[in-house]
C-alpha cells in the first residue's frame, strides 16, 4: 500500500512560491508540481528575456522541483505548458525536446493571452517520485 501522507515540497533550487500554494505536493508516489514561471531561483524576474530563455528557465525550475523528490525528466508523467501566442509553440517544442531528451511524458500546450509578470511561458507537471 502506498503512503497516503500529503507532503509539501520545497527546494531553494527553484523560486519560492509567491502566493498561497506550494512548489509541489507529494502524495501516494506522485509529485504534483505547481506552475513554474521563468523566475530565477533567487526570485529575480527577467520578463524581457526572449521566449527560448524563458522556456529554458521554466523547465529548469520544473526539473529542480522534481529532483528534490528524487524524480528526473524520465519520471514526468504529465506536463502542461501555458504559452503566450500560439506562434511560440514551435519554439517551445524545440526547447522542450532539447531539455527533456528521450523523455516523452503526456503533454498539453495551452495558448493563453497573457501570464503573470508579463512572462511568455508557465509549466506544471505530475511526476512519479522515488523518495
Amino acid at each position: 500500500m502506498r503512503d497516503a501522507t500529503i507532503t509539501t515540497i520545497s527546494t531553494p533550487n527553484a523560486p519560492v512560491a509567491a502566493g498561497h500554494y506550494a512548489q509541489a505536493i507529494r502524495h501516494a508516489g506522485l509529485v504534483y508540481i505547481s506552475g513554474q514561471l521563468p523566475v530565477a531561483p533567487d526570485g529575480s524576474h527577467h520578463p524581457e528575456a526572449d521566449f527560448d530563455e524563458q522556456a529554458r528557465q521554466a523547465i529548469r525550475n520544473l526539473i529542480s522541483v522534481a529532483e528534490c523528490v528524487g524524480a528526473s525528466v524520465a519520471d514526468l508523467l504529465k506536463v502542461t505548458a501555458y504559452i503566450v501566442d500560439v506562434a511560440n509553440w514551435p519554439r517551445f517544442n524545440a526547447v522542450y525536446a532539447q531539455m527533456l531528451g528521450d523523455a516523452r511524458p503526456a503533454r498539453t500546450v495551452v495558448p493563453v493571452p497573457e501570464l503573470h509578470y508579463g512572462y511568455l511561458v508557465e509549466i506544471d507537471a505530475v511526476a512519479a517520485c522515488k523518495n
